[in-house]
C-alpha cells in the first residue's frame, strides 16, 4: 500500500512563496495521477492542482492558476507544489492525493485511493 505525508507548510505573508512537498512510500503505480487539494476553515476540499505520472499533464484551478506550479520526481516518489504571489485566501490544510485523473480535477477528494494527512498553509495580509 501507499502512504502519502505532506511537508513544507507554514506562515508567510501576501505575496510570498511557500513549496510543499509529498512524499510516497510503498509500491507507487504508473496508473496513479497526483494532486493537490485544500480545505479551508467550515469548507469542503477543493481541488488545486493535479500532475501525470509522467508529469507530462498538469491540471490546476481557476484560482491559482499562474501562482501554483505542480511537478514531481519519481525517483524520489515526490510531487510538489510551488505556490507563488500567495494571498490570504490559499489559507487552508493542504492535501495531496493520488488516484485517477478523473477523480483528482473533478474534486472528488473522498473517492482517492490514497491521501495524506494535510498540511498547514496561512498566509496572512
Amino acid at each position: 500500500q501507499v502512504q502519502l505525508v505532506e511537508s513544507g507548510g507554514g506562515l508567510v505573508q501576501a505575496g510570498g512563496s511557500l513549496r510543499l512537498s509529498c512524499a510516497a512510500s510503498g509500491r507507487t503505480s504508473t496508473t496513479y495521477a497526483t494532486g493537490w487539494f485544500r480545505q479551508a476553515p467550515g469548507k469542503e476540499h477543493e481541488f488545486v492542482a493535479a500532475i501525470s505520472w509522467s508529469g507530462g499533464s498538469t491540471a490546476y484551478a481557476d484560482s491559482v492558476k499562474g501562482r501554483f506550479t505542480i511537478s514531481r520526481d519519481n525517483a524520489k516518489n515526490t510531487v510538489f507544489l510551488q505556490m507563488n504571489s500567495l494571498k490570504p485566501e490559499d489559507t487552508a490544510v493542504y492535501y495531496c492525493g493520488a488516484g485517477t485523473w478523473g477523480r483528482l480535477v473533478q474534486g472528488r477528494f473522498r473517492e482517492l485511493d490514497y491521501w495524506g494527512q494535510g498540511t498547514q498553509v496561512t498566509v496572512s495580509s
